[in-house]
C-alpha cells in the first residue's frame, strides 16, 4: 500500500525499491560479512543514566555472545581504529601520546601531525552519539553475523518505555500533542499530531521522520526474523505476517502504518545521500580498511568504493541545502538542539533491558549519527586533501563499521518489505 512520492523529497518509493533490491543490498550484504565489518566493539554494561533500570532481559534470546579476542583480527584488535598500516602499527605510542597530551617524538612527522589531529576531533563537538568508551574493560568485541537482528521476546512496558521516551522527550514534540496510538485516552486518529507536524519546520520534521524510521526499520526485522518454532531439537526463524500486519497494516494502524513506512523511505535516503557525499574520505590511497591481511583488504576498500559510487549514481537524491539555510544565528542554534536532541537518544539505548536489542539499537543510532555528521560536515569534506591527515573531518572504525551496518538494516528492511508484499499477495 506504500507508493509514489515521499513528503520533502523529490523521490519515490519504487525508484528506491528498484534500486536497493536489486542493485545496492546484494552488494553491501555482502560487504558486511567481510572481517573489517562484522566486528564492533561495544560496552553493553554501561548502567542507564536516565532511570533506576534493573529489568534486564532474562530470556536465552537476549543474550550477546562476545568474541573471544584471539578470534578478531589482529589488524582490529591491536586496540586501533585509524587508518594507515603505519597508524595501525604504531596504536599504542598513538594512544598513549594522545592520553598525555604531547607528541612522541619518535613518530613520523605525518603521525604526529595526525595524532594532534584526532586528538581535536576527539576533543571536537561535531559529534551526533554518546560513544562508548572503547578503552573501557567492559568494551568488547561483538561480531555482527554470530548476532543477528531479530525478535528476541524483549516486548511490553519495559521497550515501551524506552520508545515513549524517545519520542515524548527528544523529538522537539510538546507534551500536549499526542502521538498517534499512543496509549491513554484522547487519541483523535493523529489529527492535531499531523497538525503540529505540519507546522514545524523541516529540521523538526525530519528528526521526527528519522526516528520513526529507525523505528519502522527494527519492527520490520523483528517481523522478518521472528521464532516460529522453539523445541528442544530446533529453533526455527522466519517472516511473521501477523506481527507484520500489526505494526503496519493500514486497517489495524488507523492509517498510522503506511506513514510509518514512508518514515523509513525517508531514513534510507537520508543516509545513502550520506554514503554518497563521504566518497572522497574513502578514495584517498592512505585510508585502508585494514585487518592485517593486504589482499583482502585491498579487494575489500575496491568494493566499499564501488559500493559508494553505486549510491553517488542513484537519481533522486535527498536535498540536504533545505535543512537550516534560514537566519545563520537561529540556524546554528537550531543545528546544536538537533545535534543534542539526538545524543540523548543514542544514551537512551544504555536503558535498552535486552542486549541482542541494545547492541542493535547502539550500532543503529551511531549508525545514523554518523549520517548525520557527514551531511553536516560537507565543506570539510570537499577540502580533503588525496595525501597525509584529512583535517576537520575523520571518521573512527567504530563510525565506520556503524555507519554501513546502519544502513545494512535499512537497505535489508526495504528488501524485507517486497517479501512481506509478495506474501501477502499470495494470501489474498
Amino acid at each position: 500500500q506504500v507508493t509514489g512520492d515521499l513528503d520533502d523529497c523529490t523521490c519515490d518509493v519504487e525508484t528506491i525499491d528498484a534500486f536497493n533490491n536489486h542493485k545496492f543490498f546484494p552488494r553491501l550484504s555482502a560487504l558486511l560479512e567481510s572481517d573489517y565489518f562484522r566486528y564492533y566493539k561495544v560496552n553493553l554494561k554501561k548502567p542507564c543514566p536516565f532511570w533506576n533500570d534493573n529489568s534486564h532481559c532474562g530470556m536465552r534470546d537476549c543474550a550477546v555472545q562476545p568474541c573471544p579476542s584471539d578470534e578478531v583480527p589482529d589488524g582490529i584488535r591491536s586496540g586501533s581504529y585509524k587508518y594507515s598500516e603505519e597508524a595501525n602499527n604504531l596504536a599504542e605510542e598513538c594512544e598513549e601520546a594522545k592520553r598525555l597530551g604531547a607528541v612522541d617524538g619518535s613518530l613520523s612527522e605525518e603521525t604526529q601531525q595526525a595524532v594532534l589531529q584526532w586528538t581535536r576531533h576527539d576533543d571536537s563537538s561535531d559529534s551526533f552519539c554518546e560513544a562508548d568508551d572503547i578503552y573501557s574493560p567492559d568494551a568488547e568485541y561483538v561480531d555482527l553475523l554470530l548476532n543477528p537482528e531479530r525478535y528476541t521476546g524483549y516486548k511490553g512496558p519495559d521497550a515501551w518505555k524506552i520508545w515513549n521516551s524517545i519520542y515524548e522527550e527528544n523529538c522537539f514534540k510538546p507534551q500536549n500533542v499526542r502521538r498517534p496510538l499512543a496509549s491513554g485516552r484522547g487519541d483523535d486518529g493523529g489529527h492535531t499530531f499531523y497538525k503540529w507536524l505540519k507546522g514545524v519546520c523541516i529540521e523538526k520534521r525530519a528528526f521526527y521522520r528519522l526516528i520513526s524510521g529507525l523505528h519502522a526499520s527494527i519492527n520490520i526485522h523483528l517481523s522478518a526474523r521472528y521464532l516460529l518454532q522453539d523445541t528442544w531439537s530446533e529453533k526455527k526463524w522466519g517472516p511473521n505476517v501477523t506481527e507484520f500486519q500489526q505494526r503496519f497494516d493500514e486497517v489495524i494502524t488507523r492509517g498510522e502504518g503506511p506513514r510509518r513506512l514512508k518514515n523509513l523511505y525517508f531514513l534510507y535516503l537520508i543516509e545513502l545521500r550520506a554514503l554518497s557525499k563521504v566518497l572522497p574520505f574513502f578514495e584517498r590511497p592512505a585510508f585502508q580498511l585494514y585487518t592485517g591481511n593486504q589482499s583482502h583488504d585491498t579487494e575489500m576498500k575496491n568494493r566499499l568504493l564501488e559500493i559508494l559510487r553505486l549510491a553517488k549514481s542513484f537519481p533522486l537524491h535527498f536535498d540536504e541545502n533545505s535543512f537550516f539555510a534560514g537566519n545563520k544565528k537561529e540556524a546554528a542554534k537550531l543545528k546544536e538542539e538537533f545535534r543534542l536532541h539526538f545524543k540523548n537518544i543514542s544514551k537512551i539505548m544504555d536503558c535498552v533491558g535486552c542486549f541482542k536489542c541494545r547492541l542493535w539499537g547502539k550500532l543503529q543510532t551511531q549508525g545514523l549519527g554518523t549520517a548525520l555528521k557527514i551531511l553536516f560536515s560537507e565543506n570539510l569534506i570537499e577540502k580533503i586533501p588525496e595525501s597525509g591527515p584529512s583535517y576537520g573531518f575523520q571518521l573512527t572504525r567504530q563510525e565506520i563499521v556503524a555507519l554501513f551496518n546502519a544502513f545494512g538494516r535499512i537497505s535489508t528492511s526495504v528488501r524485507e518489505l517486497e517479501n512481506f508484499r509478495n506474501i501477502l499477495g499470495d494470501m489474498q
